[in-house]
């Protein structure tokens, strides 16, 4: 199949075919005697897959090692579920921050209201931010 058909029966464009083929994520197609690329049919799972495991916050490295496993004729799934494990690690620890923040930025939002302006002497950067 043709670069554009395969684009759009993967809702993606030339353009991103084209940097998944130079990212290895997609093996180079052979070409027609035109000089036109001709992915072969399983060419939309493996573009549905990285799509996928792009969505799951996986990186390009992360997906290209996932893909050499694969094609290495390993099945991957202690690999993926390490990989899984690990970005649910790190999402988990970036909510725990922001929850932290959010509470900073309520409590400095309640100070902020409760302070008089005038009150503020000349040598304070900001009395709100300042702390202890």
């Amino acid at each position: 199949m043709r670069i554009g058909t395969l684009a759009v029966a993967t809702g993606t464009t030339t353009k991103t075919l084209r940097f998944y083929e130079q990212a290895g994520l997609l093996e180079a197609p052979p070409r027609t005697p035109g000089g036109y690329r001709d992915y072969p049919a399983h060419a939309p799972g493996r573009v549905g897959f990285v799509r996928s495991a792009q969505a799951a916050g996986l990186s390009l490295a992360e997906i290209r090692d996932v893909l050499a496993i694969r094609d290495g004729g390993q099945a991957p799934c202690a690999h993926v579920t390490a990989l899984l494990d690990q970005h649910l690690a790190d999402v988990e620890r970036r909510i725990a921050e922001l929850d932290a923040t959010r509470a900073m930025l309520r409590e400095l939002t309640r100070t902020a209201s409760a302070t008089d302006p005038a009150s503020c002497a000349e040598g304070d950067i900001c009395r709100i931010l300042t702390t202890g």
